[in-house]
Order: C-alpha cells, then sequence, then structure tokens
C-alpha cells in the first residue's frame, strides 16, 4: 500500500510533463503558421495608408520586396532615374540596401550618380535606406544637386561678366565719344548711331544668355521635372527661329518621331533646341535649308539639327561647347553670336540626364543631336517596333545620323520660308 501511494507523485509529474510537452508543441505549431501566413501575406498590395504616404513625398521613394524587385516607386523616383525599367539603376544604391538587410540598421548617403545612361550629368542624391517589415525595404532619395552649385555660380558669373561685359561696354563709350566730336556731320551721326545700337542689341543678348546659363548652373535651374511633349519644344524653338530664317530665305522644316515624351523642363528644352536652330540659321547660307529631326531609340530622344552651311573645322570641334568659344569671331560680330548658345545647350543636356554631340565637315554642313533619356513611366507601354539592325548600326554614325535627319526633313511640311 505505501509503495502505490509514493508512486503517485512520480505518475502525476508524468502525466503533467506529457500535458506541457503537448501544450508546447501546440503552441509552436500555431506560432509558426502565423509567420508563415504573415510571410506570405506581406508580398501582396501595400497598405493603403503607405501608399498615399508615398505619392505625396518630394523625395523619390522606392519600396522593394525579399528579390530587390520594384513593388512601387514615385514618379520622382523616375524622373531622378533612379528607377527604369521596374528596377534600381544605380549599384551604390543597391549596396546600401544589401547592407540594410544584413543587419536591419537605419542608413543614410550622399551620393553623386550619372543622371542618366548617356553623358557627362550627375545628380546630387541623398539616400536613405531603411527596412520596412520582415522583407521589404524603403529607399527614399532627395536631390541635392542644386544646392551644391549656388557658391561655383557666383564665382562663374563674376568672371564671365567682367571678361566678356568690357568690350561692348568700351566700344559704346568709344562710339558716343565719337558722336559728340562729329557732332556737325550728320551722315557720321547716323552711321555711328547705327554701330552703337548694334552694339547695344549685342550687350543685351549677351547679358541675357549670362543670365541664362547663370540660372542653368546654379539653384532652382530645374524646379520640377515632368513629362514634356516633344512635338511642343520643336514647333516653340522652330517659330521663334523663323522671322531670322524668312530675312535668309532659309526654310525650316522637321519630322520624324514627335509624339515622344522626356522627363523636364519645357522651357529649358525650347531654349536647348532654339538655341541649336537659330546656330544652324546664322551659319547656313541664304536660299539653304535646315532639318529638325526626332528619332527614339534604346530609351533616348535624339533631335537632331542639321544645316547646309559652311561646317566647322576639325581641329575646333573640341572647342564649340565651350563658354565664349567662337569658331569664327568676326563672322560671330557680324551675325550677333555671343559664344554661349552652345554651351547652354550642353547643360540643358546634361540637367536632363543626356549630352549634346555633333558631326561636322567643311563645306559640307554640321548635325548637332541633342539626345534626353525618354519619359519612363510605370504605364507606358512598347513604342513602335524594333528597327533592323543593319538599320540602327548606321543611322548611329554621324554621317547616317545627317543623312537620316536631312531626309526626313525633305519629306516633312516645310515651316519656314
Amino acid at each position: 500500500m505505501d509503495g502505490i501511494i509514493s508512486g503517485v507523485p512520480v505518475l502525476a509529474a508524468g502525466i503533467f510533463g506529457v500535458i506541457v510537452g503537448v501544450v508546447a508543441t501546440v503552441a509552436f505549431r500555431v506560432s509558426e503558421r502565423q509567420q508563415h501566413a504573415l510571410a506570405q501575406a506581406e508580398p501582396d498590395e501595400l497598405d493603403a495608408g503607405l501608399v498615399r504616404v508615398l505619392s505625396v513625398l518630394r523625395s523619390a521613394a522606392v519600396v522593394l520586396d525579399g528579390e530587390d524587385e520594384v513593388i512601387r516607386a514615385s514618379p520622382p523616383a523616375y524622373a531622378l532615374g533612379v528607377v527604369r525599367n521596374d528596377a534600381l539603376v544605380h549599384a551604390a544604391i543597391t549596396d546600401l540596401v544589401a547592407l540594410v538587410r544584413r543587419d536591419g540598421v537605419i542608413r543614410e548617403q550622399e551620393l553623386e550618380l550619372p543622371r542618366g545612361p548617356v553623358g557627362q550629368g550627375t545628380v546630387l542624391l541623398q539616400v536613405r535606406v531603411a527596412p520596412l517589415g520582415l522583407e521589404r525595404v524603403l529607399v527614399l532619395a532627395e536631390d541635392r544637386t542644386e544646392a551644391r552649385r549656388v557658391e561655383a555660380i557666383r564665382r562663374d558669373f563674376v568672371v564671365n561678366v567682367s571678361h566678356e561685359l568690357k568690350t561692348p561696354v568700351g566700344a559704346l563709350a568709344l562710339l558716343a565719344e565719337t558722336v559728340a566730336d562729329a557732332a556737325d556731320d550728320p551722315v557720321a551721326v547716323r552711321r555711328f548711331t547705327e554701330r552703337m545700337q548694334r552694339e547695344a542689341v549685342r550687350l543685351s543678348a549677351l547679358v541675357q544668355e549670362i543670365i541664362e546659363l547663370s540660372r542653368l548652373q546654379g539653384a532652382g535651374a530645374m524646379p520640377k521635372l515632368t513629362p514634356v511633349p516633344i512635338r511642343e519644344v520643336v514647333e516653340e524653338a522652330v517659330d521663334r527661329a523663323r522671322t531670322t530664317a524668312h530675312s535668309k530665305n532659309i526654310a525650316i522644316t522637321m519630322g520624324g518621331d514627335l509624339d515622344t515624351e522626356v522627363y523636364g523642363d519645357h522651357n529649358l528644352l525650347v531654349t536647348a533646341v532654339r538655341n541649336l536652330v537659330d546656330n544652324a540659321v546664322a551659319y547656313s547660307g541664304p536660299a539653304s535649308r535646315v532639318g529638325v529631326g526626332v528619332n527614339e531609340r534604346a530609351g533616348l530622344v535624339e533631335i537632331a539639327v542639321v544645316d547646309q552651311g559652311v561646317g566647322i573645322a576639325e581641329d575646333a570641334q573640341d572647342r564649340v561647347f565651350e563658354r565664349f568659344y567662337r569658331v569664327d569671331p568676326a563672322r560671330s560680330r557680324d551675325t550677333g553670336g555671343t559664344g554661349l548658345g552652345l554651351s547652354i545647350v550642353k547643360h540643358v543636356a546634361a540637367d536632363h540626364g543626356g549630352d549634346v554631340t555633333m558631326w561636322s565637315e567643311p563645306g559640307r554642313g554640321s548635325t548637332f543631336t541633342l539626345r534626353i533619356p525618354s519619359a519612363d513611366r510605370p504605364d507606358a507601354g512598347n513604342r513602335g517596333a524594333a528597327r533592323d539592325d543593319a538599320e540602327q548600326q548606321d543611322e548611329q554614325s554621324p554621317q547616317g545620323q545627317h543623312k537620316a535627319t536631312d531626309d526626313v526633313a525633305a519629306k516633312n511640311e516645310e515651316v519656314g520660308a
């Protein structure tokens, strides 16, 4: 009897241990199922509140899944070139994401990255990467490019003004003194007054272009990036050049893939294309033709301006985009050139993540091609069919671009005189 009584506690302890084990097993299975269900639920749509927050952020915002694929990206992420074809573009940002995934620590870094797939333009981004749930990662990028340029433009502005304004200002002072000395000679007064008017017009154009270049190099050059229809840009630029072209009996034609879009600023793009067309008209002979052709290829919108002018010697082609450089200073004085037009085009291209190239041959004319990344938006479908490889290679050569744009121009409606 004593043996039976003494064995009861042992039996009770054993039963209690079995019960604890069963409860622990059930709890583990329930917890595992809950975590598995949460992991499966996460790849679904983002929370509606989070989506609304991301849509109103001024910074570029990107949400990545566990495989670093883009679940959602805000419009600024596409405009700044952080995301293209639904994937992160820059390896430096991808490396930050990998570090955050490894230890879960929020990281922030200032990165200077290429603005587009071509060209020398860069963008300075303040990038912040943070975990968002179990596997997702949030990437925020703020554009700090303009802030860095402020001091540089202040220095350049003073140098440019002191170097270039002294010539027309000195000429005006000298002409005014000459007019005063020739007050009794109406013919001389009229002649010198006309020269003063030309110098005043040249001075006004120079000041305006220095201001434009300073704005491009300084803060606020591109306050807001929006989809810009290329047709509107080309038509406005050609319309502004029509009066000068008419005075020289020069026909301006345009054509190609005009129904394309880029991210950027409409006014700056018009200024760039207008400068190219103005140059083409200024350096073309009377009764000639200027063509403006648009082509979309490999994610780039190419705007080529072709002229039949005097052309540019090979030894001067490397310097044509420098500020205040003139291939022919005497001709520039005759045409009112300031030497800033192509520099402005170069800065506009860089600020839009693109570049500007040229082909020229003395006696055969020149082709200037402005290349800007096409607008890559989530709802944008494929545009057009793929071209034949041999045709692409031929068009990519400078001579091919010159001929192709000239052919397009010849087949389209004449918009100049």
